[in-house]
């Protein structure tokens, strides 16, 4: 058996005279190199200015492939410029993007609306949009898109909240935009509603009207005038041409009623997310070539809820609408992404309200080749769980 031992190791002083301190030799280290010059010397800094020449470089590139300022950002791409990020100063209500800008404070003017202007450098040309670019801004009513402009992210505008309108070049060859709202050139494929596009309508047909605070304010329900403004303001006809409902198109929209023509192919991703106003979807089979509505007689036959044709349902498209209470998916549906109704049914003094049931013009066995995603119909409290709504298979399509 072995024994520990504990040794304790003297410290070593060393005494080393004034005069000697920075020359002095410790045993098994290199010797100080006072007044000395050092091996390699030239090599060495021939690698450090080197390394700092590749560095700058570095630095150099990436100030051309990011132009950032505390208003705007971009990202240089192979055809021009993109904007990737807008930051509201809080004064900018109207937005060109069309060059790479900047801003240019007046320093002697206090007005903090009036202290600034955006410069524009026209020798870079902005060519995309990106996503999330202008995120939940609160200021810009209006936005107009140059020429140059080939594409635009469909989240590019999300949740711009005071957005009234859209203004495109007419030499743009890619986008459009029709009574203030984005489309693609071909009409094809409506891009953006503004969130805010009702105050851009009520003040064109006069029904604007302020409180103390300056506050527009709707008509009164009550009022003579109220129906129209439904028809003229709160009132959608997607033209005809339209087959594609873009992603997050519709967002917070204020919209009473809608109008979708039957040769509407595709809902995508929160199509149509969060209009607390929206009530009734029809659909009509005629050729209207603008979004005001007229009348339906104007639109030919109508009928209430998702047009025949429609094939696809994108995850959230018709989510947290309470104020509608009728849904019809046509036979020709095949796919329903997840949560495509979710939150469109509630209780209301122990009763349901809303969407209270899907209607589905299919049997349940044709029903069965519907591909379908988590949660896609409303659900509500049922004892202690979550139960959907039925689904009324073989159902004949609402008058009303």
């Amino acid at each position: 058996m072995s024994k520990k031992t504990n040794n304790t190791e003297e410290p070593v002083i060393l005494n080393i005279p004034d005069d000697e301190i920075w020359t002095y030799q410790v045993e098994g280290l290199a010797p100080p190199r006072i007044n000395k010059p050092y091996r390699h010397f030239t090599l060495k800094k021939i690698i450090f200015a080197l390394t700092i020449i590749v560095a700058v470089s570095v630095s150099c590139w990436f100030s051309v492939q990011t132009i950032q300022t505390d208003t705007f950002k971009y990202n240089s791409t192979e055809n021009g410029y993109e904007l990737t990020k807008f930051s509201n100063t809080g004064n900018i209500t109207v937005l060109d993007i069309d060059f790479v800008s900047d801003i240019e404070y007046e320093s002697d003017n206090p007005d903090v609306m009036s202290n600034f202007k955006i410069k524009k450098d026209t020798s870079k040309k902005v060519t995309s949009v990106g996503k999330y670019a202008l995120n939940c801004d609160e200021k810009i009513k209006v936005i107009t898109i140059g020429k140059d402009v080939t594409d635009i992210d469909p989240k590019a505008f999300y949740s711009c909240y005071a957005l009234q309108r859209f203004d495109v070049d007419e030499n743009n060859p890619n986008y459009c935009s029709v009574d203030g709202v984005l489309y693609t050139k071909d009409m094809k494929r409506i891009i953006c509603h503004p969130c805010d596009h009702d105050a851009f309508l009520a003040e064109q047909f006069g029904f604007t009207q302020y409180d103390e605070n300056g506050v527009p304010t709707e008509p009164d329900v009550n009022s003579k005038e109220y129906d129209r403004y439904v028809e003229q303001v709160l009132t959608f006809v997607v033209p005809s041409s339209v087959e594609t409902i873009g992603e997050l198109c519709f967002n917070y929209a204020n919209i009473k009623n809608v109008y979708l023509p039957e040769g509407l192919k595709t809902v995508e991703t929160l199509g149509f997310f969060k209009m607390t106003q929206l009530s009734s979807i029809y659909s009509y089979k005629g050729e209207a070539e603008v979004s005001r509505f007229e009348s339906e007689e104007a639109l030919g036959e109508v009928y209430v809820s998702l047009p025949d044709g429609l094939y696809f349902i994108g995850s959230d498209a018709f989510s947290y609408n309470q104020s509608l209470s009728y849904m019809y998916i046509p036979k020709s549906v095949t796919y329903i992404g997840h949560h495509a109704f979710w939150d469109t049914v509630y209780k209301q003094d122990n009763s349901l309200a809303g969407v209270t049931a899907i209607n589905a013009e299919a049997s349940a066995e044709a029903f069965e080749a519907v591909q379908t995603g988590n949660n896609w119909r409303p659900q509500y409290d049922y004892l202690l769980f979550k139960k959907s709504v039925d689904i009324i298979y073989n159902a004949k399509r609402g008058t009303e």
